[in-house]
């Protein structure tokens, strides 16, 4: 991650523009509103976004070259994936422009949270959230053994969670090992509810993106998960948890470290 065109690190902004949800919200967790000039229509989504009540303040902002260069904003941040020809005509103009990766460890998180804060000018508040993170986690986290409970993340349209994968990490640090790794089924992809069954984990996480009953999700309600998965066998995760590498994402991880626990008591 890289600070390119105009401007210093630690520099205070007072314009800032985010063009990726995952920014979004981190910069929603570290600046107060009247710095932003813009966020993507996703962040109000409670669905998506951990930081969906503070994103309503904020005005929205479409992931344009037009739209970015008429907010006039002193810094754009985005992702390395989303709005690629804003992002080129923020650099072209010499607006100063960050792009964050996506969190693929837990450890990730707090070297990002300082890196951002970095830029938008106002490391020690990146120092502050990044050292909280860091001993929540340290709190929390479980030692990995080759005997630990065996987890599935299942979610929309039946697709499980593969290997190197933020939510997989969060999984390790819970003391679970991935379903797809110790079944050899690879990465993430389609699992019919038969094969879950016929072969299940010790823990079914359902990974629910919404509070309504869309066709994709209705599949995690099936009566035959239920009757395989019952009660310490099965825990939801709200996707927004952990689709961006923030200190929420240790929610998750407390979910899946209670879970486990439960695990443990049942089988005693």
């Amino acid at each position: 991650m890289c600070l390119a065109g105009g401007g210093a690190w630690a520099q205070t902004r007072h314009r800032i523009v985010s063009l990726n949800l995952c920014t979004d919200e981190m910069l929603l967790l570290l600046v107060p509103p009247q710095d932003i000039a813009g966020v993507t229509p996703l962040a109000a989504d409670c669905s998506n976004s951990v930081m969906c009540d503070a994103a309503r303040r904020i005005p929205v902002i479409r992931q344009t070259a037009e739209a970015v260069i008429a907010a006039r904003p002193d810094l754009v941040l985005g992702g390395v994936y989303t709005a690629a020809t804003a992002i080129l005509a923020a650099r072209e103009t010499g607006l100063p422009v960050m792009q964050l990766s996506p969190a693929e460890r837990l450890d990730d998180i707090p070297r990002q949270i300082r890196e951002i804060a970095r830029a938008v000018g106002v490391p020690e508040r990146g120092d502050e959230l990044a050292a909280a993170f860091t001993r929540r986690l340290d709190a929390l986290r479980r030692m990995a053994s080759p005997t630990d409970p065996v987890a599935a993340i299942y979610g929309a349209n039946g697709f499980v969670t593969g290997k190197g994968s933020l939510s997989d990490d969060v999984l390790t640090h819970a003391g679970l090992r991935n379903f797809t790794t110790v079944a050899g089924v690879g990465g993430a992809h389609f699992l019919p509810i038969e094969t879950l069954v016929a072969r299940p984990p010790d823990l079914l996480v359902v990974d629910r993106s919404g509070v309504g009953r869309s066709l994709a999700q209705s599949m995690l309600d099936h009566p035959a998960l239920r009757d395989a998965f019952p009660g310490a066998h099965q825990v939801t995760i709200p996707t927004r948890l952990w689709l961006c590498g923030l200190p929420q994402t240790l929610d998750a991880l407390d979910r899946l470290v209670r879970a486990r626990d439960a695990l443990e008591r049942q089988d005693r």
